[in-house]
């Protein structure tokens, strides 16, 4: 399960997700394949379930999916806007 840390908001965007952290005043937008995968995970769905969508959703093959979601989630945990 994964969750944005306390601190950081998240706000849809006509683009996709833009967050912010708060403590830093840093804020990063990601475009709408990775907010499909962070809505999917904030709301309880587990990697594989997020890339499933993100295949069925933008024609992405499996592996690329699986790819993708892991990037993701090691790049939003690494730098601290979310913990698992």
């Amino acid at each position: 399960m994964l969750k944005l840390r306390s601190g950081v908001s998240c706000a849809d965007t006509d683009d996709g997700i833009a967050l912010l952290d708060e403590d830093s005043g840093q804020y990063w937008n990601l475009n709408p394949t990775a907010a499909l995968v962070l809505r999917t995970l904030l709301d309880g769905g587990s990697p594989q379930l997020a890339a499933r969508r993100l295949s069925e959703t933008y024609e992405v093959d499996s592996d690329t999916a699986h790819e993708d979601v892991q990037e993701l989630v090691t790049a939003l945990t690494s730098t601290g806007l979310a913990e698992r």
